[in-house]
């Protein structure tokens, strides 16, 4: 089986006797590599192996790996590969399987000489101490848990036992720009200004930081006071609209790209969309903005066409799972470097301050959303606003 060479940091890992070792790494940094070499070598020597993952969908790299490294044993015929099931065999009884967290069930009643866990932050601790953790019984077996941080979860309790690192259990800490590679240096350094703060800590430090609040600084960048044209003649307007449906309410805001200042905005339910889109209007015809980028998943494409018959520069963004995390982090950024000011009013940053981040525990990406009870149509209104000023509405999320 052909192994890839290891860095001398991982291979300090790899080497390291703890039974348990726990490693906190950034993306990109090589845990998969590592990973995978530890689990061939274990297959090589006929141990019983499971690899984890979240999800099915992220045991697809490391078993793309797995099939071309062991391409030449399994056409000697030492080694027997069921694509089907994820599982590769040697003839003198190694086992190698690749399973899922969403099915963590599956392993209950195996023994395994190694278990590596993969993104383990994103494993919920019952599936680790209930499911996993007996499986190395028989063998006195060893467990990897290789993740970039989730709070301070399970993950981080184990990762904080380990910092002395004993024969038992020891843990390891490196940023991405730990690995050498130039380009993934340059994703790190570009990355430090393009996404939020606390975001930047987990995914690219590997630090383990507390949860809290989407939006920082808010605070200091809710001062502004309602405006009027006159004080932005000459001045580009551009506009967010969010849509609300029935009950649900709607919200529109307006600000100016040369003072990166919210000059005007409205929030209003129970009015049918008739009446939303000439309130729409009214406001347009008042300040004449150069665009309006409008939420479109709740009005519809009927809804949407007649507010571009009234004249009116209107571009559609659909919310999806994909675009709606950049959305929200470039306001959250906006705040955080205090780039734009915004109109002080209480509901609109009431919003602001109780909007939550969550991170998914099969999939580690993450979702932003309002409390339960509250709503969040003045944050994407300005959330639309101020990705104009950033991305313009050439965009590959429209």
């Amino acid at each position: 089986m052909e192994l890839p060479k290891l860095r001398q940091d991982q291979l300090e890992i790899a080497l390291h006797p703890a039974k348990t070792k726990v490693l906190s790494m950034g993306r990109r940094w090589g845990k998969t590599v590592l990973g995978g070499a530890i689990c061939g070598s274990a297959l090589a020597q006929h141990g019983k192996v499971a690899w984890i993952a979240p999800t099915y969908k992220n045991t697809r790299p490391l078993w793309r790996w797995l099939l071309l490294a062991t391409a030449e044993d399994v056409k000697a015929k030492r080694m027997s590969v069921s694509k089907s099931d994820r599982i590769i065999e040697t003839k003198r009884g190694g086992f190698l399987g690749v399973f899922s967290g969403d099915n963590i069930d599956s392993i209950r009643g195996e023994s395994f000489h190694l278990v590596v866990i993969d993104e383990a932050a994103r494993i919920p601790e019952q599936g680790w101490s209930d499911a996993i953790m007996p499986t190395l019984a028989d063998f006195d077996g060893d467990a990897i848990l290789i993740s970039t941080p989730k709070g301070k979860n399970w993950f981080f309790k184990e990762w904080a036992r380990g910092v002395d690192r004993s024969k038992e259990i020891a843990s390891w800490h490196a940023p991405t720009n730990a690995n050498p590679n130039p380009n993934i240096k340059r994703a790190f350094e570009l990355a430090r200004d393009r996404v939020p703060e606390d975001t930047y800590k987990q995914e690219w430090l590997a630090e383990f930081i507390d949860g809290g609040s989407v939006f920082r600084n808010i605070s200091s960048c809710t001062i502004a006071q309602p405006s009027t044209p006159e004080a932005h003649r000459g001045h580009t307007i551009i506009a967010g609209c969010d849509w609300g449906k029935q009950s649900d309410y709607s919200a529109f805001s307006f600000g100016c790209l040369d003072c990166h200042c919210e000059v005007a905005h409205d929030r209003f339910n129970q009015i049918d969309y008739a009446f939303q889109v000439q309130r729409l209007k009214a406001m347009a015809d008042k300040w004449q903005p150069s665009a309006i980028l409008t939420e479109l998943n709740s009005i519809g494409q009927p809804v949407f066409e007649q507010v571009q018959r009234l004249g009116l520069p209107a571009v559609g963004f659909n919310t999806t799972a994909q675009s709606k995390p950049p959305l929200i982090e470039n306001l959250a950024l906006a705040l955080e470097k205090s780039e734009w000011q915004f109109i002080d009013n209480k509901v609109w940053t009431a919003e602001l301050e109780a909007y939550e981040r969550t991170v998914s525990a099969s999939t580690g990406r993450s979702s932003y959303s309002a409390p339960d009870g509250m709503n969040d149509d003045t944050v994407i209104s300005r959330a639309l606003m101020v990705w104009q000023a950033t991305n313009g509405t050439n965009s590959l999320f429209l």
